[in-house]
C-alpha cells in the first residue's frame, strides 16, 4: 500500500470513540508523545503555534473528574441539575486513560480565528494519530471547561476550546 492510501484509510477510519468503550490497558507515553507531536506539526499563520495542551493521568485526571463535578454541581440551578450528568462528567474522565486540555493561545500577531483554526487542525493530527495507533478518542467542549481557568493556568490570551479523551480499544 502506498501512503497515499494509508493516509486515504486512517483518514476513513477516524471516528470519535467515547469512554465507556475504552478498555483498561495504558496508552504508553510513547504514543502519548507521538500523538503530541503530530499535533505540533500542524500549519499556522506566523508560525504561532497557538496550541497549548496538558495532560491529564492519573491523580491529576482524577481530581480534574472531581473539580469538574463540583462546577456543575455549583453552576446548575437545582432545577436544572441531572444525577446522571454529574455521574456521567466522573465516569467519562476517570474512564480514559488520558485526558488533555485543548488551550488556544492568542499571539495578537494574526486573527484570533486563524489561531482557532491552526489549534483545531492540532486535534485533527491527533485524531489522525490516535487512529494509526488503534486509540479510542473524542474532543469534548462542555461549558465548564469555562470554569478550569485556575486548575489549567490559562493565561489573559488564552482559551480552553474542550479536552480531549483518550482509551486504548480492543
Amino acid at each position: 500500500m502506498n501512503k497515499a492510501e494509508i493516509l486515504k484509510e486512517i483518514i476513513e477510519q477516524r471516528r470519535s470513540i467515547f469512554p465507556k468503550d475504552y478498555s483498561e490497558n495504558e496508552i504508553s507515553g510513547e504514543v502519548i508523545n507521538e500523538i503530541l507531536h503530530s499535533a505540533s506539526l500542524a500549519p499556522n499563520h506566523k508560525r504561532t503555534k497557538p496550541w497549548r495542551f496538558k495532560i491529564f493521568k492519573g491523580d491529576e485526571k482524577s481530581r480534574l473528574a472531581s473539580e469538574m463535578q463540583a462546577i456543575y454541581k455549583t453552576t446548575q440551578p437545582e432545577q436544572l441539575f441531572l444525577e446522571k450528568k454529574y455521574q456521567d462528567i466522573g465516569f467519562k474522565i476517570n474512564k480514559a486513560d488520558a485526558v488533555i486540555s485543548i488551550i488556544v493561545n492568542f499571539s495578537g500577531m494574526v486573527p484570533e480565528w486563524e489561531e482557532i483554526a491552526a489549534v483545531s487542525m492540532a486535534v485533527q493530527n491527533m485524531y489522525l494519530t490516535c487512529t494509526a495507533n488503534n486509540i479510542g478518542c473524542y474532543w469534548s467542549s462542555p461549558g465548564i471547561v469555562n470554569h478550569l481557568k485556575k486548575s489549567l493556568t490559562i493565561e489573559e490570551n488564552q482559551k480552553c476550546l474542550g479536552l480531549f479523551y483518550m482509551g486504548s480499544i480492543d
